[in-house]
């Protein structure tokens, strides 16, 4: 008898669920929710490489790594890119910092190693 019950409490939770989710409002807002759902289902490694392939387009290699025993706060970041070529090792940390700011703040650290592409992949 419990379990009918609950049984048919399933349609109303359904219905409070989507309410305050917000997904009652329209199209738009169901949307949102699944790019905001697909966002936090991608791994934060994947986030990290989809914002660096955006930001540097001459990506030629990208290995992404978190090396804080999966918690996501520290990862190593190895990058080789066209952006790189007469750049001091500095000036290359630096657009790869730059690329990532808003994710960097909420790491605990990072390590950079980066390296131009060589003129014989161009």
């Amino acid at each position: 008898m419990l379990r009918q019950f609950i049984k048919s409490l399933v349609p109303v939770r359904s219905r409070l669920a989507r309410a305050v989710a917000g997904a009652s409002n329209g199209g738009e807002t169901a949307s949102a929710e699944r790019n905001a759902f697909q966002k936090n289902s991608e791994t934060k490694e994947q986030q990290l490489s989809t914002v660096l392939k955006q930001s540097l387009p001459g990506i030629t290699y990208l290995s992404v790594e978190d090396i804080s025993g999966g918690c996501g706060a520290m990862f190593e970041i190895s990058v080789e890119a066209k952006e790189f070529v007469g750049l001091s090792r500095v000036k290359q940390h630096r657009l790869v910092t730059d690329s990532l700011k808003t994710e960097i703040a909420e790491m605990h650290g990072i390590r950079i190693h980066t390296t131009p592409t060589s003129s014989e992949e161009k």
